[in-house]
């Protein structure tokens, strides 16, 4: 192994074999740069190392604290522009609920915050910076997902980022307190619970000029919820959204010479409601004297139910009578139903029986529809999917959202029958489909934005016609595969551990390869680790992490993907990482009932076991969880009763305020080697890193095996950096590591940024791997400034490869792997430098 002079003299000061490095790290302040003129200038002797001991010490780089954020009040206009939208999130991939947006030209209202709304929204360029209130119908992760990430990005639009009100039935305050441990500057978010109303009527939540926002509860009789592992869902709301009637036109002639008003302000007391003497009469004129008849304001209801139980709620409900056309002339007109409740409820006959009472509005059915099921809502990261597919199928599979059998396999297609004349209007809804409530003359159903269906053939088309030589370039990369006399590379070259390696033993799947926040093109941190028969890891878990099972393995090979999860690992509290647990570890629950199976065993940093705990008072997570901590080199140790100190985090070092040493948990840690023992691995390692408070990476290693002539050889042994300045502990970790994925921020252009940030550059993450002997290197987390492929120089990558999220590599690949590179750059040559101008603003601020 060749290392670098400056590492080279680093490790003969380290005893390697017994504990870790010492850390010779350069922290920095927020003044850095002056720092490193210094340097220059020879005052001050630069170290390999170099950190934001600021930012690893938890202080964001200005330290000022957020104000008490209110929104500023703006000036409503009943005549508005107003509609109701569709936003179509899940609607492929049933992972999440969909979003409603109630669209005013100065307001925007979020009805539910399913995982992947942000990312939705940046694809379609809809302004969450635009967002006054989220209202959610039930409190659980399907329709709550995605409310971290995107209370997240509010905070930090802006010097003081924008405040939001969150409002949801009771158990709301409990997300909001459970997110409080992740969710910094919390004076941002106004949290507006409500229970029962203890009067017929809805309870009023928003009434201004504009719109009237009311609740109806459902809660069914908790005998009826007993059998149920989730504690979520339990209430589910019923909102009602009723415009402002517009008042009639003002007939001036009328005002005039009827009944003598003379023009001036008395004109606009009328048009405002109020009444006035006539200048010319002895008498009082009322504004209905002046003014034609008013127009009825819009009403939309939205309704979620997700179970039988909630149906027999609302067929009881007192509050909802007025709304029924059967309540004569004191009833009100409901034009538009929007329902969020699964298939499954929406064509129960006892539902139906409900719909038919609004036998005039137009019913839109935004559930769990088998028609939203054929084409992708993500249509750039799908797009991007179906392109590597075909130029490298071996590493990039068919995405589970193509061929369609996917559909016609899954749930049978519920909806009523658009010509059942009892029923009214209904259809199932589209992404992006409006219905327009304002102005009054275009009421009704709006298609224009609905985008055109996306699919595979249609891509390979576009593909082949932009890049014709990519059929030239997928026909080369098949002969990679092809051995010539048997072998692709030397035995000399390849590790032990890979001879004869089966294709069942292990494969990486990379379900998010971007950072900060979701891009179009690119999902936050997730990397499932398949041990086909044996179980599964997951190595952090970003939000849409489910949604990317469902895009590489399909609808059912998702939910055997979760089944069979035994550990999930989180490098540290930053929501990119781990903000789609809940989701995985609820489904997890509900797949599994009445399975005899054991917990999943969650190793994370502290701080992450106070959301999760706080977070099953809403929804059952069945899991057992272990902080990073006790599963160091040194607390494997003192559960075989030996003792290993390490001096990265101990006392007088730089790094002392990040870490301190825990109690270890000795029974978890004995469950947890039980499980690994079980799924084939002998190793699961955290080391400390440098990035936040309690930063961690982590090593995985198989356990020895019998090669074809009876000899037992090492296991694959797999290091993920997390998020990471390059340091000692992942050198030392990684080495000899058959594959490395470490995180790649930035380029190497952009080296003052990874300092601030505490992230890497392209070289530096490839420099570790290659002093410490890794066989071969995958960069991930890139910056969302790269929307499709980041800036790379091949020079320094001759064992190196870049991910795409559902990059799929087996272990028997890997040595195949970095020479598929220059293809990348082949179906991406046209884009090697496009920036996403609006990601690069918000993923700063963030």
């Amino acid at each position: 192994m060749i290392l670098n002079r400056s590492l080279r003299l680093l490790l003969l000061s380290c005893p390697l074999k017994s504990s870790p490095f010492l850390l010779p790290l350069r922290p920095f302040s927020a003044s850095y740069p002056m720092e490193k003129n210094k340097a220059k200038n020879g005052s001050s002797k630069s170290s390999p190392f170099e950190f934001n001991k600021r930012r690893a010490d938890g202080f964001d780089e200005t330290g000022k604290s957020k104000k008490n954020l209110e929104r500023k009040t703006r000036k409503l206009n009943p005549n508005t522009t107003a509609y109701a939208q569709v936003l179509g999130t899940g609607m492929d991939t049933q992972d999440t609920s969909s979003s409603v947006l109630l669209f005013f030209d100065k307001q925007r209202f979020i009805f539910n915050a399913g995982e992947g709304l942000q990312r939705f929204c940046t694809e379609h360029k809809i302004k969450l910076s635009k967002i006054d209130h989220v209202f959610l119908s039930r409190v659980c992760s399907e329709t709550a997902g995605g409310l971290p990430g995107l209370l997240l990005t509010l905070a930090g639009i802006g010097e003081e980022g924008l405040s939001v009100n969150v409002w949801g039935p009771s158990d709301l305050k409990l997300l909001v307190d459970a997110m409080k441990c992740f969710i910094p500057r919390a004076a941002m978010v106004h949290t507006r619970s409500f229970g029962p109303s203890s009067t017929p009527d809805p309870t009023v939540l928003v009434d201004d000029e504009v719109v009237k926002i009311s609740a109806i509860t459902l809660e069914p009789p908790r005998s009826m919820e007993e059998e149920s592992c989730s504690k979520s869902g339990e209430i589910s709301v019923v909102y009602v959204c009723e415009l402002a009637d517009i008042m009639g036109k003002f007939d001036l002639e009328k005002a005039k010479k009827v009944f003598g008003v003379r023009p001036g302000p008395k004109y606009s007391k009328l048009q405002c409601g109020e009444s006035v003497r006539s200048d010319e009469k002895d008498i009082t004129v009322y504004p209905s004297d002046v003014m034609g008849p008013s127009v009825p304001g819009p009403i939309v209801l939205l309704v979620d139910c997700p179970t039988e139980s909630h149906v027999a709620q609302l067929l009881s409900a007192k509050s909802l009578e007025s709304y029924y056309p059967s309540a004569g002339d004191g009833g009100k007109l409901v034009n538009c139903i929007i329902h969020l409740s699964p298939s499954s409820v929406t064509s129960s006959p006892t539902y139906q029986s409900w719909m038919k009472r609004f036998h005039s509005s137009q019913h839109i059915l935004a559930g769990h529809q088998r028609k939203n099921m054929e084409f992708p809502i993500l249509k750039a990261s799908s797009r991007i999917a179906a392109r590597l597919n075909y130029l490298c199928p071996q590493f990039f599979p068919a995405p589970g959202f193509w061929p369609p059998q996917h559909v016609t396999n899954s749930i049978v297609d519920s909806t009523p029958s658009d010509q059942d004349s009892n029923l009214g209007k209904s259809i199932s809804a589209e992404n992006l489909l409006k219905f327009t409530l304002r102005p009054y003359a275009h009421l009704g159903m709006d298609r224009s934005c609905i985008p055109p269906e996306l699919t595979s053939p249609q891509v390979l088309d576009e593909l082949l016609s932009e890049i014709p030589e990519i059929k030239d370039k997928t026909e080369e990369i098949k002969q990679l595969w092809k051995k010539p006399n048997g072998e692709t590379e030397s035995n000399t070259d390849l590790p032990s551990c890979l001879e004869n390696i089966r294709r069942d033993d292990m494969e990486i799947v990379l379900l998010g390869t971007g950072s900060s926040q979701p891009s179009k093109y690119r999902n936050v941190s997730a990397i499932y680790i398949d041990l086909f028969s044996k179980g599964s890891l997951l190595l952090d878990c970003g939000e849409g992490t489910l949604g990317q099972l469902k895009r590489r393995y399909g609808l059912d090979g998702a939910d055997e993907a979760v089944r069979k999860l035994r550990c999930i690992w989180i490098s540290h509290i930053h929501a990119d990482h781990h903000a789609g647990l809940a989701r995985i570890l609820a489904l997890r629950c509900k797949l599994l009932k009445g399975v005899a199976h054991e917990p999943a065993i969650v190793v994370g940093p502290r701080s992450l076991k106070h959301f999760l705990d706080a977070y099953q008072r809403l929804e059952e997570l069945d899991m057992e969880f272990l902080d990073c901590r006790s599963t160091t080199k040194t607390s494997w140790a003192s559960l075989e009763g030996g003792k290993e100190e390490g001096p990265l985090f101990s006392k007088g070092s730089p790094m002392q305020s990040v870490f301190k040493t825990p109690m270890t948990d000795l029974p978890c840690l004995e469950n947890l080697k039980k499980v690994l023992g079980e799924v084939g691995v002998e190793d699961l390692i955290s080391f400390p890193v440098v990035h936040c408070p309690q930063a961690f990476g982590v090593v995985v290693k198989a356990a020895e095996r019998l090669n074809s002539v009876g000899e037992r050889i090492p296991g694959w042994k797999m290091v993920y950096s997390g998020d990471t300045r390059p340091c000692p502990e992942v050198v030392e970790a990684s080495q000899d590591a058959t594959v490395l994925i470490h995180e790649a921020t930035f380029e190497d252009d952009l080296i003052d940024e990874a300092l601030a940030k505490n992230h890497s550059t392209t070289k530096e993450a490839i420099d570790m791997g290659s002093s410490a002997g890794v066989y071969r290197i995958v960069l991930t987390h890139f910056s969302q400034r790269y929307p499709k492929i980041p800036v790379i120089d091949e020079s320094h990558m001759h064992n190196t490869c870049i991910a795409f999220d559902l990059m799929s590599i087996n272990v028997a690949d890997l040595q195949v792997l970095p020479k598929v590179l220059p293809y990348f750059k082949t179906l991406f040559k046209d884009e090697m430098v496009e920036e996403d101008v609006d990601d690069i603003a918000l993923e700063e601020a963030l």
